[in-house]
């Protein structure tokens, strides 16, 4: 009975303090990086408040596993603080039993972070880019706005304001650049203009009022009282509205994604193996068996883009288990009120080595320079071997 009472007051504790600290971890995660950025690049205040929800889902596979060390060292350094620890073994209880309140609580957020990387986060990562495509009038104005000015050098335009009042254009220049030359084939300039977007054609419309024209590869020179100039929507814009990165796609669409693309693979292999078993007869085609082979290998490292993050995100849930495995016995060790300096002296080596080796290991995995399991999880790994000692040295003392 006393075991039971110990550990709900322990794991009371525990959700206690991990609550209020996910809470303020988060929102100023929000406001001092996310929110900022997001205001450096133009979106409107409406913008941001829409989007908070959405990116919020984005940090808590970052944000949890530190909330959950910090809720680990401030409860456990209170325990040792106030002899608790010491009564405990006094009481004859095995030390490692006062840990499995935090064990539990580690596996559970292992268990909500793998949860919410099923679905839930790439669906509001996924919209949260769709979102730009949906407000692209507002951010180009927000960018006008900010910049005074938005191009394009793959697609050899851009456009200058001198201010936008609402949503007239004050001022506007807009240059056109020839893509052998790189010089100026159309200069246009204009007291005001409006800017549209026709998402059915890919472009955006720039109408301009009263606007002289220069231009050295059409007839249209000279003054004008209207002139609509059509401008090709960059491709990022495009993008968006489909899911191409890893990160957008669902546990399932991960999956699927990737059986497609073994499949497709195999049916070039065989393709492959019948040009090559052709090369030196009449009928060869070397520069398709070329293109054949290249095609290949983008399909494999699209795979392993895919493999790598079906791994990442599993290894990152577990990120919570290993934190609290290693921030118990620290947090027992430092026992004073000083609860801060323990969730530092735990914080900083995962800063420096657990993720830095996660993230690096994830990017050798994508480029096929390490088999993607060993790359990815090597960090979590690395946390189980360090805990290791931590517990041997804690059961002695």
């Amino acid at each position: 009975m006393f075991w039971s009472i110990l550990h709900r007051t322990i794991l009371w504790e525990l959700v206690r303090v991990f609550l209020l600290s996910l809470v303020g971890i988060t929102g100023m995660l929000l406001m001092a990086g996310i929110v900022a950025e997001a205001s450096q690049h133009g979106l409107t205040p409406m913008q941001i408040l829409a989007a908070i929800p959405l990116l919020v889902p984005s940090t808590l596979p970052y944000t949890i596993p530190a909330t959950t060390l910090f809720a680990t060292c401030v409860v456990y350094g209170r325990l040792a603080h106030d002899n608790e620890i010491l009564a405990i073994k006094a009481a004859g209880i095995n030390i490692l039993s006062v840990v499995r309140p935090s064990a539990l609580l580690g596996i559970a957020m292992t268990a909500l972070t793998m949860g919410l990387y099923y679905e839930l986060i790439p669906t509001t990562h996924h919209i949260m880019r769709s979102m730009v495509l949906q407000d692209i009038e507002e951010f180009l104005y927000g960018v006008l706005k900010r910049e005074h000015c938005i191009s394009n050098p793959r697609l050899n335009y851009s456009m200058q304001v001198k201010s936008v009042q609402g949503r007239t254009l004050i001022d506007p220049v807009f240059r056109s650049k020839d893509p052998k030359t790189q010089t100026d084939n159309v200069i246009a300039r204009a007291v005001e203009a409006e800017m549209r977007v026709d998402l059915a054609h890919s472009q955006i419309l720039f109408h301009m009022k009263r606007c002289w024209v220069s231009s050295s590869q059409s007839g249209d020179n000279g003054y004008f009282e209207d002139k609509i100039w059509p401008v090709d929507l960059p491709p990022d814009f495009e993008k968006t509205a489909r899911k191409f990165r890893a990160g957008d796609m669902t546990w399932n669409e991960l999956i699927e994604y990737r059986d497609e693309l073994q499949q497709q693979k195999e049916g070039q292999d065989a393709e492959i193996a019948i040009q090559s078993a052709l090369l030196n007869t009449p009928t060869a085609n070397p520069e398709h068996l070329k293109n054949l082979r290249s095609q290949s290998r983008q399909k494999q490292a699209e795979i392993l883009n895919l493999e790598t993050e079906m791994l990442l995100r599993p290894a990152l849930a577990a990120g919570c288990f290993c934190f609290v495995v290693v921030g118990c016995p620290i947090g027992i060790w430092f026992s004073k009120s000083d609860y801060l300096s323990a969730f530092i002296t735990c914080f900083l080596p995962i800063v420096f080595l657990y993720y830095p080796l996660l993230l690096c290991g994830a990017n050798l995995a994508k480029t096929g320079k390490l088999q993607p399991a060993l790359a990815v999880w090597s960090a979590d790994a690395v946390m189980a071997v360090v805990a290791l000692p931590l517990y041997r040295k804690l059961l002695k003392n």
